[in-house]
């Protein structure tokens, strides 16, 4: 939009879009006053830019621009980016106040109604996969320990190669249920094994942070968790918050199921000591 609208900007505008174009890892969480002090325009100029680029103001050009890069910036650039929205403010109260901000966003953003058939699907499923690699393993791995608790259809695929992936996921069909997790930076595997599900007819659950996540495409029900970089990692307390919501209603839907199992397996960690009993 930017290259296309250039030969119609002001000299003040192609000022503040040339520098969008070569520095847009910066320009995404820079404030409307800050940009414009950079390239030597007024803040209301940078707000007229976004508006005659189509946008209703900054802010909405602003999450466009971030929605759009966060999948290509590297490691470096996001340690960068992350250092200079931290600028010298104490380290722990802006990263547990964005933590803070990402879920109060999500809980406002989050589509009810894809959540509740999600829930549902998982209750009612012949077999549920799992499936999140590199760093949303370790939500795809929280997912899996807690619902194994409910349920024994659960797949957790587990993957190095997308050879082995295919290998696991090979035989999901209709009545199934994938559960797709994946943040920026995406992972080809997790889009490739969306795209394999859908086609063989099961129900795709993408947890993901944006409509334009390559997972959400092919997804049967699509609940967007923010997840906004806090460094070169990315924050993920709003998708884990989601995790934890899809657990419980789903043990909600099962109680007499949930309450024997439980109770079959605190027999068993009792008899064979799995938690410590010393008190101080």
């Amino acid at each position: 939009m930017i290259q296309g609208g250039m030969p119609g900007f002001s000299k003040g505008q192609k000022r503040i879009a040339n520098y969008i174009l070569e520095h847009y890892d910066k320009a995404a969480y820079m404030t409307a006053s800050k940009l414009g002090v950079i390239v030597g325009v007024s803040e209301s100029t940078v707000v007229r830019f976004a508006i005659e680029l189509g946008f209703d103001g900054y802010p909405e050009m602003q999450r466009s621009l971030q929605e759009l890069i966060r999948m290509r910036l590297t490691a470096v650039q996001r340690v960068d980016v992350a250092n200079d929205l931290i600028g010298d403010g104490d380290v722990l109260d802006k990263v547990l106040e964005s933590d803070s901000d990402k879920i109060r966003r999500t809980l406002e953003d989050i589509d009810r109604t894809a959540f509740d058939e999600a829930v549902e699907k998982i209750v009612t499923a012949k077999n549920i996969y799992i499936i999140g690699v590199r760093s949303s393993s370790a939500l795809a791995g929280f997912l899996n320990f807690n619902l194994r608790m409910i349920f024994d259809n659960i797949r957790f695929v587990q993957t190095t190669s997308g050879s082995e992936m295919f290998e696991q996921i090979m035989n999901i069909g209709e009545n199934d249920v994938l559960i797709a997790i994946s943040f920026p930076r995406y992972s080809t595997r997790i889009v490739n094994a969306v795209e394999y599900a859908h086609s063989a007819g099961a129900d795709v659950i993408s947890i993901t942070d944006s409509e334009q996540s390559p997972i959400a495409a092919n997804a049967d029900q699509v609940l967007l968790a923010r997840s906004d970089m806090a460094s070169f990692v990315d924050s993920l307390v709003a998708p884990l918050s989601i995790i934890n919501a899809i657990i419980v209603a789903v043990a909600r839907k099962r109680p007499e199921d949930v309450r024997s199992r439980l109770e079959k397996l605190e027999k068993i960690w009792d008899e064979y000591e799995v938690y410590t009993k010393h008190h101080n």
